[in-house]
């Protein structure tokens, strides 16, 4: 049944993404949303086949070749002594009422379904086959099953049917690889000569992603990474990569990749197609609207008007960048978010951030998996990783919140509500106190484990909440839609806790209201390791670089990347650029922070005094910095000073920057660790310097101190893991700031006696030669 004069070099395409590109139409209708998350529907697919008789085939790998396109992939299951001859089940994980979900929806799973047993019967040269529809609810884990007959022929035809509608793409896609393999075989870096250092951390890059191994790349602050690592990662594209991920933990480094891009020529004299995605909060353009045709303009005909929006997009020149992504949507009258998700798949190079790979229901590492694609990911400012990780992979539900919602809600979603509030007094009764009898209660305690009384009423409320949504979906910025979402992520998480990643606790939010007082139930990723293997599995090659990755085993052990190599660049920098003090007369401990007032602002105002020029100060809370800058501006009103504030928005922080001026005089107050602590670049006289106060040490409290103890019980050093090492990497990050081309000089000042410390100095930059400009 296969066609003759079939041609080399086939476009290979996942039967899935065919039929995405196929048999989609209609409205975006997301009324049967959420869907199962992947690993959901892994665990799912594997109890159904777990039921399944001894002549049950799951996972069975298929492939066919029609015209240049080769089409693959695993079906579900195959039977070859089905109850009415030989079936495959196409099995798709959901929750909530099967009859809600939209038509072209189900004809999207038929079209798989069919494609798989075309595939089928070309292999085991069949006469006919029963298609199966398998839905499974993962909540109920009640199977439906639809099923229909369809000849061998009638099968082929409709495989071949696929195949035509989507060769022109596929040509076209060939035709790209090629040109840009090419271009990218020849491209050059876009200036004359690499900068100090740029080169080593460039040729690691290119040697992990050519051996397809993981890297942890440490490299000063201002030698140029953005560039000195897509470069090489291009470079080893043609032949070994189909993707490129260029994850960051900030807006601006997410700019920075795209001026770096733009910088080499990429979508311009080198045909890359470069995305950038944006958050759904960002990307849409009517956050009260649902998202369905009936609500949203924007979702009514997507996928009859997306075919000619994605070939806008494919063929466009110039970086496909949020705002050009938005106009191409508008002009086709569609959804610039998920625009976006259907160019992923498109497009070589995907700029986003970190959540969209390392998320529990990442939608790049879904197509990673699903596409089996090589992909080399980049991981900017990957120092931010460990927190964000753990961000991802923790729950919390407030109870004053949970309060606030349930009052806006009616029967019988209160009913689910109210059971779930009998539990949570009574969890805070057994673990905290009973704030009726004892006149001090606890403020923070452990749990071994959610009980199971609450997990179940967390799922009512889920069950209850998916079945109104199928018929009245909720505006993206509902309040019950995001604790709709708190809920989900918590019984997720609550279905993989151990006690060697997670720990579950409950702590005081607001003081007594009444008889009762509200707390946070949480569940924090403690080791985030094994959760992230799988990110690691999926990729040909993940380089992580940053200029804080010290000491190596804190990144290695908690990223669970033992086997990755580590390799730091050598600072293009010298100490005659940087002179570093260490003031050993102060302390910023917590219980010195009023002494240490009036000696750093004398500290402060002799440097500036000596040397006028911009400095930033640094200080390890907004409370204190707004001591500090008090204390400073009385005893110094002539010196200009401005300050970070905590609601800062994107204009106030850009205004901020606008004080840095080349010539500029004064002091600006701002949060160490905070959005100006780094992927900020003030070069030149713009930034002379910088004063550090404290460590940068997490605040000890219940929460962190119980983190320490689980840490030093599974890897011992839990103070360093929880307070020394991420404080010290702010430091360094803050100090950064100050040199950031190999013309510059500066001064930074550490007022703190402990920087006088030997553990601490060896964990600072070694070309900083602590000490050196100090009196003995």
């Amino acid at each position: 049944m296969s066609e003759p004069g079939i041609e080399a070099s086939p476009y290979r395409v996942a039967v899935r993404s065919l039929c995405d590109f196929t048999a989609r139409t209609g409205d975006l209708d997301l009324r049967f949303t959420p869907s199962p998350t992947a690993q959901e529907g892994v665990e799912g697919h594997q109890r159904v086949a777990a039921g399944r008789g001894e002549t049950f085939e799951a996972e069975v790998t298929l492939s066919a070749r029609s015209g240049r396109v080769e089409v693959s992939g695993r079906c579900d299951g195959i039977d070859m002594q089905g109850p009415h001859g030989p079936e495959v089940q196409e099995i798709k994980t959901h929750r909530g009422a099967l009859d809600a979900m939209p038509a072209n929806q189900r004809a999207l799973h038929w079209a798989q379904a069919c494609v798989y047993a075309a595939l089928i019967c070309r292999a085991r040269a069949l006469h006919g086959m029963q298609v199966v529809l398998i839905y499974f609810d993962i909540a109920t884990e009640q199977e439906t099953r639809l099923e229909q007959w369809w000849s061998a022929d009638a099968l082929d035809d409709f495989f071949i049917d696929q195949v035509t509608r989507f060769q022109a793409f596929a040509d076209q896609e060939l035709a790209h690889r090629a040109v840009r393999d090419q271009a990218l075989t020849t491209l050059a870096f876009p200036f004359a000569d690499f900068r100090p250092g740029q080169r080593p951390l460039a040729e690691n890059v290119y040697k992990a992603a050519h051996l397809g191994r993981h890297a942890l790349l440490e490299a000063p602050t201002g030698l140029g990474k953005t560039l000195g690592t897509l470069f090489p990662m291009l470079k080893a594209m043609p032949d070994r990569l189909d993707r490129v991920f260029f994850l960051t933990a900030r807006t601006t480094g997410r700019q920075l990749a795209l001026d770096g891009l733009a910088a080499l020529g990429a979508a311009d004299r080198v045909p890359v197609r470069v995305l950038e995605l944006r958050a759904r909060d960002k990307a849409c353009e009517h956050p009260d609207l649902a998202c369905h045709g009936d609500s949203c303009p924007l979702a009514q005909g997507f996928y009859d008007r997306l075919p000619a929006a994605r070939q806008a997009c494919a063929t466009q020149t110039g970086l496909l960048d949020g705002p050009a992504l938005r106009t191409q949507a508008l002009t086709h009258g569609i959804c610039p978010y998920y625009l976006g998700q259907e160019m992923a798949r498109w497009s070589d190079v995907i700029i986003g951030d970190v959540n969209h790979y390392f998320d529990l229901s990442a939608m790049l590492h879904a197509l990673t998996r699903q596409q089996r694609w090589q992909v080399g990911v980049l991981v900017d400012e990957a120092h931010n990783l460990v927190d964000r990780v753990r961000g991802m992979y923790s729950a919390h539900l407030d109870q004053h919140r949970f309060r606030a919602v349930r009052r806006q809600t009616t029967p019988p979603l209160r009913q689910d509500m109210d059971r779930l509030q009998r539990q949570w007094l009574a969890l805070n009764r057994t673990v905290l106190g009973d704030e009726r009898t004892e006149a001090a209660p606890a403020e923070y305690g452990e749990l071994k484990a959610l009980p199971t009384g609450m997990i179940r009423a967390l799922k009512g409320i889920s069950a209850t909440l998916t079945e109104m949504m199928a018929t009245s979906p909720l505006p993206l910025d509902s309040d019950l839609l995001n604790l709709y979402f708190d809920v989900l992520h918590l019984i997720r998480l609550a279905e993989r806790v151990d006690e060697d990643h997670f720990m579950a606790d409950l702590e005081v939010i607001t003081p007594a209201r009444g008889r009762y007082r509200d707390t946070r139930l949480s569940l924090r990723c403690v080791l985030p390791a094994a959760l992230l293997a799988p990110r690691w599995q999926a990729a040909r090659s993940v380089v992580l670089f940053s200029a804080t990755l010290s000491p190596a085993v804190y990144y290695r052990r908690l990223l669970g990347l033992e086997t990755a190599t580590y390799h730091s660049v050598a600072s293009p920098f010298t100490a005659g650029q940087l002179q570093v003090h260490v003031e050993r007369h102060v302390s910023t401990r917590y219980r010195d922070r009023a002494a240490s007032l009036a000696p750093m602002a004398r500290v402060m105002a002799d440097r500036f005094m000596q040397q006028p020029g911009n400095y930033l100060a640094f200080f390890s809370s907004y409370a204190y910095l707004r001591d500090a800058r008090a204390a400073f501006m009385q005893a110094f009103p002539s010196i200009p000073v401005w300050a970070q504030d905590a609601r800062m928005d994107e204009s106030a922080r850009s205004a901020f920057l606008a004080r840095f001026e080349e010539g500029g005089q004064g002091i600006g107050f701002v949060v160490l660790g905070g959005i100006f602590g780094e992927a900020i670049d003030l070069p030149g006289t713009r930034l002379i310097g910088a004063f550090i106060a404290t460590l940068g040490l997490a605040q000890v409290n219940p929460v962190n101190e119980a983190m320490r103890r689980r840490l030093d019980q599974y890897l011992g050093h839990g103070y360093d893991y929880v307070y020394l090492y991420p404080g010290l990497t702010r430091v360094v990050q803050a100090a950064g700031r100050v040199i950031r081309t190999p013309e510059d000089t500066g001064v930074i000042h550490l007022m703190d006696d402990r920087f006088d410390r030997a553990e601490v100095q060896a964990l600072l930059p070694t070309w900083w030669e602590l000490g050196r400009h100090d009196p003995e």
